[in-house]
This record gives C-alpha cells, sequence and structure tokens, in this order.
C-alpha cells in the first residue's frame, strides 16, 4: 500500500489557511480536493495523527477533527493496521468514471464523436471476417493499419515506413510503454511544466525523477531553461508537447525544435513527441514539420482527440529496432491492440482531411464562444485565445484554484485545478478550460463558473508579495 508522509502531504496542502472556517474544517476540505483531483491516490496511506500535527505545526485535536471530517463524508477509512486509508464516498467520481447525473464535467479534452465512426464502424464489421482466421492478438498492429499511419506521417513531411509504427491502445498506452522499456528506475525524465498529468504519472511509475522546463502562454517554451535542463542532468528521456501543448496551446517554433533536437542528440536524451494535438489547427498557422523531422525522436499519437475517445487506438513511430524493442516488451502489460477497432480507423484515415476541416470549424466556433462568454462574466480573468488544440489556461488572476473547484462543484461543474497539470502543487493562479463541448454546455459551464467565481471572491485570499512569482 502506499504512503504519503507528513512532508509531502504539507507540500501538497500549501495555503490551506487561507480562509475563514475553522482550522479542522479547512484542512479537511483541502484534503478532499486533493482526493477528488487524483493527487491523493485512492488507498494511499495518510500520515499519523501527530506527525501531520507536528508537519502544519497544529494541536493534534485539529488533525483528529479534520480526519473524523473525512471519515464521515467517505473520503477516508480508519484500517486495523494500515491507519488512514484515502478513500472516495459512494457519490465521489474516481478518475475515469463517469461524472454524477446532472454534473458538467469539464475534466477532458475531448469533442463528442464525428459521424463519420458509424460508416468507418460498419465496414470494419464487413471486413473482419478476413482476419478471424487468426489469433487476434496483434501486438504491433494490422498492416493495412500501419501503411495508413504512415502514409499520413509522409504526408506531412515526414516520411516514413510501416515497420516504424506500432499500434497502440491509445497515447497513454503509448506514454506507459514507452516509459517502462526505455527508463531504469532513477533515470531523469524531462518534461513540461504544465503538462499531461497522466504522463508525470507514467514516467514516475516507471522510476523517473523528472527533470521540468516552464512552458507559459506568452512566450511559450523557456528556452533557456530547457537548453540548461539538458545540458545539466543528460536526461535519459524527455517527453514533450510541441504542437498546441496541454494546456497552454503553445507551438514550438521550427528553430526551436530543431535546437531542442540536436542538443538531446548530443546528451543522449530520447525525445519524445506528444501529437495527440497536432492536428487540430484552428486558425492558419504556419505549417511546422513534426519533430522527428527536424532529427531523432519517438513520436506519439492517437485518434483520440481528432476523431472520439471512445475508439482506443494509438500508435508510435520510431526507429525499427525501438520498435522491434517495444514488441517484446509489450506483453508484460497487453497482449495487442483490437482488430475491430484497428480496421475502423483504417477506414477513417481514407478521409481524414475531411474530418480534420469539419473538426477545425467546431473548435473555432467553440473557441471563440467560451472566449466571449468569459469576457461577458468574467472579465477579470485573462483567457489566451489558442490557435490550436482543445484547451486554453486561463489566468485566475490569484492562487485559488483548487478552491474554485471545489466551489464549482458544488454548482454542477467539474473541473480540473491547475495543480493537477504541475508538479508538487504549482500552477493554483491558472485553470484548464477545454472547448470540446457543444453551445449549450458552454452556456452552463461559463455560469456555473461565474457562480463559483463569485463565491470564492466573498473569501478573498490573501497574497504577500512576490507569491504568485514563485508558484509559477
Amino acid at each position: 500500500m502506499a504512503s504519503l508522509s507528513a512532508r509531502a502531504l504539507a507540500l501538497l496542502l500549501d495555503r490551506w489557511r487561507d480562509t475563514d472556517k475553522p482550522a479542522y474544517a479547512a484542512l479537511a476540505e483541502r484534503i478532499r480536493l486533493l482526493v477528488l483531483d487524483g493527487r491523493i491516490a485512492l488507498d494511499t496511506r495518510l500520515p499519523a495523527e501527530r506527525e501531520l500535527a507536528e508537519q502544519l505545526d497544529v494541536s493534534r485535536t485539529t488533525v483528529s477533527a479534520t480526519y473524523a471530517d473525512l471519515r464521515a463524508a467517505g473520503y477516508l477509512e480508519s484500517l486495523r493496521g494500515s491507519g488512514s486509508v484515502a478513500k472516495l464516498p459512494s457519490r465521489g467520481i474516481p478518475a475515469g468514471q463517469q461524472p454524477e447525473p446532472g454534473l458538467l464535467d469539464l475534466t477532458k479534452a475531448a469533442m463528442p464523436a464525428t459521424p463519420e465512426i458509424v460508416d468507418a464502424a460498419k465496414r470494419a464489421a464487413e471486413q473482419l471476417p478476413a482476419y478471424l482466421g487468426d489469433s487476434g492478438f496483434d501486438p504491433i498492429g494490422l498492416p493495412v493499419l500501419r501503411q495508413a499511419i504512415a502514409a499520413r506521417f509522409t504526408k506531412r513531411g515526414l516520411p516514413t515506413d510501416p515497420e516504424q509504427i506500432m499500434v497502440t491502445i491509445g497515447a497513454q498506452h503509448a506514454i506507459a510503454l514507452l516509459s517502462r522499456t526505455l527508463l531504469v528506475r532513477g533515470d531523469r525524465a524531462l518534461v513540461e511544466t504544465p503538462s499531461y498529468p497522466h504522463a508525470y504519472e507514467a514516467l514516475k511509475g516507471a522510476g523517473a525523477r523528472l527533470v521540468p522546463v516552464t512552458v507559459t502562454t506568452d512566450v511559450g517554451w523557456d528556452e533557456a531553461g530547457l537548453e540548461q535542463a539538458i545540458q545539466r542532468t543528460s536526461p535519459s528521456l524527455g517527453y514533450l508537447m510541441p504542437d498546441f501543448h496541454n494546456p497552454t496551446g503553445r507551438s514550438m517554433s521550427a528553430e526551436l525544435r530543431e535546437r531542442t533536437v540536436a542538443l538531446a542528440e548530443r546528451h543522449g536524451t530520447v525525445l519524445i513527441a506528444d501529437e495527440t494535438m497536432a492536428e487540430l489547427a484552428i486558425d492558419e498557422v504556419e505549417s511546422t514539420l513534426p519533430l522527428a523531422a527536424y532529427g531523432p525522436a519517438i513520436t506519439i499519437g492517437s485518434v483520440g482527440k481528432t476523431v472520439w475517445g471512445g475508439v482506443r487506438i494509438g500508435w508510435i513511430r520510431a526507429e525499427r529496432n525501438v520498435i522491434q524493442r517495444l514488441v517484446r516488451a509489450r506483453s508484460a502489460g497487453d497482449l495487442g491492440t483490437p482488430i475491430l477497432e484497428q480496421l475502423l480507423v483504417a477506414n477513417l484515415l481514407d478521409d481524414f482531411d475531411a474530418i480534420l476541416a469539419t473538426r477545425k470549424t467546431q473548435l473555432r466556433e467553440n473557441r471563440d464562444r467560451l472566449v466571449t462568454l468569459l469576457a461577458e462574466r468574467i472579465p477579470e480573468w485573462e483567457v489566451p485565445r489558442v490557435a490550436g488544440g482543445l484547451t486554453t489556461w486561463v489566468n485566475l488572476g490569484a492562487p485559488v484554484s483548487s478552491q474554485l473547484t471545489l466551489a464549482a462543484r458544488s454548482v454542477g461543474l467539474q473541473i480540473a485545478a491547475g495543480p493537477r497539470f504541475g508538479i508538487d502543487g504549482a500552477f493554483e493562479r491558472f485553470l484548464r478550460l477545454p472547448f470540446g463541448h457543444n453551445a449549450e454546455e458552454m452556456e452552463r459551464a461559463v455560469d456555473a463558473l461565474a457562480v463559483a467565481w463569485a463565491s470564492v471572491g466573498r473569501h478573498p485570499v490573501s497574497v504577500e508579495a512576490g507569491y504568485l512569482a514563485e508558484v509559477v
């Protein structure tokens, strides 16, 4: 069973006293949010009352009351011999599960399914009998799909052979497989911050020590910091999102891609480029070649963002020897990608440009609607106008993202607090907002945010000079 030390929990709690609530209630509320937000994993043993009280410089009575409050609400369970363990009440929402009825979920950067899926599925069903004579366990991918993915890379300016492609069960599966295959416990892994939280989890699960590099909405990548991180730590692996970065929406310039790939090659760093957002341009932007076109790099992608999250197909593009190594390692985690879904995606890729054109129109309308609504109802927020992707990284102007998340939940909206996308509790001043929902849902979401924001505003947070600069 995993355990959380008093010091580690104190770092996650951060500024939990900034409220007019009694100490035990404020502490319980903050721990509850950490559980809901996934920053305290379920079944994790929390520190003993005495240890946490000493770490937070409060009385043991306060911590005892906190734990009692959490137990009564179903967020903590006391097990003989195991101490106090993080749980979710029956009404809670574990990560990856559907929200309770009536709760609008904005934690996922995704869109509804493209209508072309239906015809593609019908054709896939008709094609399936030709494959029923085989075992059905496919660790590398059907030749027809690998050829289609390779052709797509070639069309984008990166010549690719089918032998350089492995088909996976989505992009997250690809990240996890690469992490456990290419990393040795204790290796350093370069990551952007903020970034995709499940990538952090996969890398940490493989034993990596994370080396962060900052990405901001105004200037993009901290180029000096990126160069220093690679030169000083020589990370074994680097995980980057160079196209419509999640959550900031920024894209790397061609010059930065070239310099980064060259620097990584000199220091023995294997770069992984996450391209799940790469073809979701909204505005007319200057075309940039994939990162791997500038030198050695592994590319991952999927149809989860472009087609539908319910179609669990992704891929890895790498040199043949890396693909062979991944195939050998894969059986420890799974036995292959479903055949029917592979056929479905192969059919969709025949007319992928038309699907992307429709998505571009939808996303432009959705983005503009969200920007307009927020400007009208919460004008004090800084809302970047991103050129592509599915998310915008909103600056709230105060470190209250976690408080806002709890307030929004009470009015029917589930959102992910900014620290979910950082390391060790950073980004309390930010909120990731996806814009893949329809007009009615976006109206409802912004209405709920406005109500939640007003609620948080009635309990202002005291911010010392310099604090915001320290957490961003």
